[in-house]
């Protein structure tokens, strides 16, 4: 039991640094505003992934239990999704967008409810949590949905930690992500690496 939640915080540390919507626009406002606004947006958003964890919990336990095939199902779906995930990021643009104007007169409270919106709107957040926290239930152990709750709270601690981090350093960084010319493209390409390598593992497990 440990040691799969030990994998799974290192699964989730890998995905949360990982470049993604959610951590860009962390590290774009904390560079245009300071740490403590880009430490609102993440605590915005792991706030919102409760709910998203609750939906699958839920669900889990209620669908999957005694199913096996849907459980094959789901895995299966989960790694294709990661690679479509890694597709889509192949076709956007490298490029990383520093606007100012998107944060322009929001105070750390409308910061923190955006982040919550952001979070609750995208549907792609529950898809992920369903292909990704059944890879890591353990047969015949705990209550399936206890274990999916704990799952999740270990993603938002590492996501948290992962996010304020970025928030801490996006301000000192500010200069050097602006004229660098291989930032960007590195991190979009670590995006890939990290998206295809976990659904490579979905299958091998």
């Amino acid at each position: 039991m440990l040691e799969t939640y030990l994998t799974f915080s290192f699964t989730a540390f890998l995905l949360a640094l990982s470049p993604g919507p959610d951590n860009i626009f962390v590290l774009t406002q904390s560079i245009a505003r300071g740490a403590r606004y880009g430490i609102a947006v993440a605590s915005g958003l792991i706030t919102g992934c409760i709910l998203h964890t609750s939906v699958v919990a839920l669900g889990f336990a209620v669908i999957l239990r005694d199913n096996e095939w849907l459980l094959l199902l789901i895995k299966i779906f989960g790694a294709l999704y990661l690679l479509f995930l890694a597709y889509k990021v192949n076709q956007s643009s490298d490029e990383i967008k520093l606007d100012a104007s998107v944060v322009n007169n929001n105070s750390w409270w409308k910061l923190y409810r955006i982040g919550i919106t952001m979070n609750l709107l995208n549907t792609k957040v529950t898809l992920f949590f369903l292909a990704l926290l059944p890879q890591f239930v353990v047969p015949n152990s705990t209550e399936e949905w206890i274990q999916i709750y704990i799952l999740g709270g270990i993603f938002m601690l590492v996501s948290l930690a992962v996010f304020y981090s970025i928030a801490f350093l996006g301000g000192s960084a500010a200069r050097f992500i602006r004229s660098s010319r291989w930032f960007a493209p590195v991190m979009k390409w670590l995006q890939i690496v990290v998206f295809v390598g976990i659904a490579v593992a979905i299958f091998i497990l």
